[in-house]
């Protein structure tokens, strides 16, 4: 079962949060997981990992409501040779991220956790938790996300090949493991500095997000029911209507509340203020520290 304490209301709170940043290149779980954490909640539980998933869901069915009328002239243009190319665009780099953040993530918990560390079960999502690495994390895309909103990219007009798509994809593979290091910042901020254009860049960065969802989803629903079953009684039943009642709930909030952060993004990106979300991200990345350092 989900904590006692985590009620309706903070579910919805944890919602809202996940809905306005999760479209913004400032790393939603980084605000959700500060948010988890100054509530008293753990954010590398099951429980946890499965609703922050669950919120990104919501926030992804948004994505491909606002995207599809852009999505539909990539996907079927009227040039028939340029039919499947954006399709094969996104299968590299949904290629490259699988391998890069599945390699990682077996290096973070069988080699550092594991090996180097002595702990025989650990998990990546034990990072979550640890907030001078969500800090850390921030501040990296931070300053990723400044450095490419200050370049002058008025001209970019490349097109998007197989090898942008793959460094896209390695880079998105890189952001899976760290809270803080904004999945769609750092795959725009890719895209700009390759010379993409703005437009192109943020329709691909989600259209990545919709193909990578589900699998986080499975993967994280397996984590939890694993969970619950190795703590329940041998002969007691397993509810799982009370383990996904909150995250329908959170999901369906952040889908309404992620409309307003995709047309924010959209015109921040079109006037050229895209180094500000940077700026925000290094700002937030010291006030996630001076919790930490609050609560030694």
């Amino acid at each position: 079962m989900y904590p006692k304490q985590m009620s309706l209301i903070q579910i919805s709170i944890l919602a809202i949060i996940q809905g306005l940043a999760e479209l913004l290149p400032v790393s939603s779980s980084a605000h959700v997981i500060l948010a988890q954490k100054l509530m008293g909640l753990d954010p590398s539980t099951p429980e946890m990992t499965f609703l922050l998933v669950m919120l990104h869901t919501g926030t992804m069915f948004a994505v491909l409501i606002y995207f599809w009328s852009r999505w539909k002239s990539l996907l079927f243009p009227a040039d028939s040779t340029q039919r499947f190319h954006f399709i094969k665009m996104i299968m590299t780099a949904t290629t490259f991220t699988g391998v890069v953040g599945f390699g990682l993530k077996l290096f973070i918990e069988r080699v550092i956790f594991e090996h180097w560390l002595g702990h025989p079960h650990g998990e990546v999502e034990s990072l979550f938790k640890i907030l001078p690495i969500v800090s850390a994390a921030l501040l990296s895309a931070g300053i990723l996300i400044s450095w490419t909103g200050s370049r002058d990219i008025t001209q970019n007009r490349d097109p998007l090949d197989s090898r942008k798509s793959a460094l896209i994809g390695v880079i998105q593979g890189l952001c899976l493991p760290f809270r803080g290091f904004s999945r769609s910042g750092a795959t725009i901020s890719t895209g700009l500095y390759l010379g993409i254009p703005r437009m192109l860049s943020e329709e691909f960065s989600f259209a990545l997000a919709v193909v990578l969802t589900p699998p986080v989803i499975l993967l994280q629903l397996k984590r939890l029911l694993k969970f619950h079953l190795a703590q329940s009684a041998p002969n007691s039943e397993l509810h799982l209507t009370s383990l996904l009642t909150p995250g329908l709930i959170g999901m369906t909030l952040s889908f309404f509340t992620g409309f307003l952060a995709l047309k924010w993004l959209s015109k921040w990106l079109d006037q050229g203020r895209w180094k500000f979300f940077g700026y925000y991200c290094v700002g937030f990345s010291a006030l996630t520290l001076m919790v930490w350092l609050s609560s030694l």
